[in-house]
């Protein structure tokens, strides 16, 4: 497929804006929504947000290892999704771009801006002022999420490489629905294009027809 550093630019210009748009909007909601909990809730805040770039995460690398060739045959038994699915696996570059880079980073920071709200909450509920007990209940709640994220990413990395096709199914069944009932279309259809050799053979065939 042929590189376009015009396309690769506008979409990076693009992508970014969409990370700052939603990374403002995931911090006002994750602050707003930690102000007025207590730091269990908090903290069942953190995970959910951990779980969400984990879920995205397997989604983007599911749509870069999975294949389009079964999808077609999926397509040509009107199986709901499988055309959805195509266009995720020839959109794969931004669709993967956007999970893995935009989404599952952005929850990850986020998730380390609630966690260290959370851990002030805690201390303020305890009214210890011992600095050492608040700087290692902060490091102890840091490296917690920290290796839930890590731990979970690597698991659902094994998961979608081994089971791409399935996962990605199910996320062109959503998008299936998507177009059906609300009417959105969050890909656009990309056409594959011809290989070289196949170029090649048209243009001497064109060559040797009699004029």
């Amino acid at each position: 497929m042929k590189f376009s550093l015009r396309n690769s630019f506008r979409w990076s210009i693009f992508i970014s804006i969409v990370t700052f748009v939603l990374a403002c909007l995931f911090t006002v909601a994750s602050t707003s929504i930690l102000v007025g909990v207590s730091w269990g809730v908090g903290m069942l805040i953190v995970i959910f947000l951990v779980i969400t770039g984990i879920v995205f995460d397997m989604m983007g690398l599911a749509a870069a290892a999975a294949s389009e060739a079964p999808f077609h045959g999926m397509a040509s038994e009107r199986v709901r999704g499988a055309k959805q699915a195509i266009q995720i696996v020839r959109n794969a570059d931004r669709f993967s771009n956007f999970c893995n880079d935009v989404v599952g980073d952005v929850a990850s920071v986020i998730s380390g801006a609630a966690t260290a709200a959370v851990v002030i909450k805690l201390m303020s509920t305890v009214g210890d002022g011992n600095g050492a007990l608040s700087t290692a209940v902060s490091v102890v709640f840091t490296a917690l999420v920290s290796a839930m994220t890590v731990g979970g990413k690597a698991l659902g990395k094994s998961f979608s490489i081994h089971h791409a096709t399935d996962i990605v199914l199910y996320i062109g069944k959503l998008f299936y629905f998507l177009e059906r009932r609300f009417k959105l279309r969050l890909l656009r259809t990309k056409r594959k294009q011809k290989t070289n050799s196949v170029k090649r053979g048209n243009k001497r065939a064109r060559t040797n027809q009699p004029a």
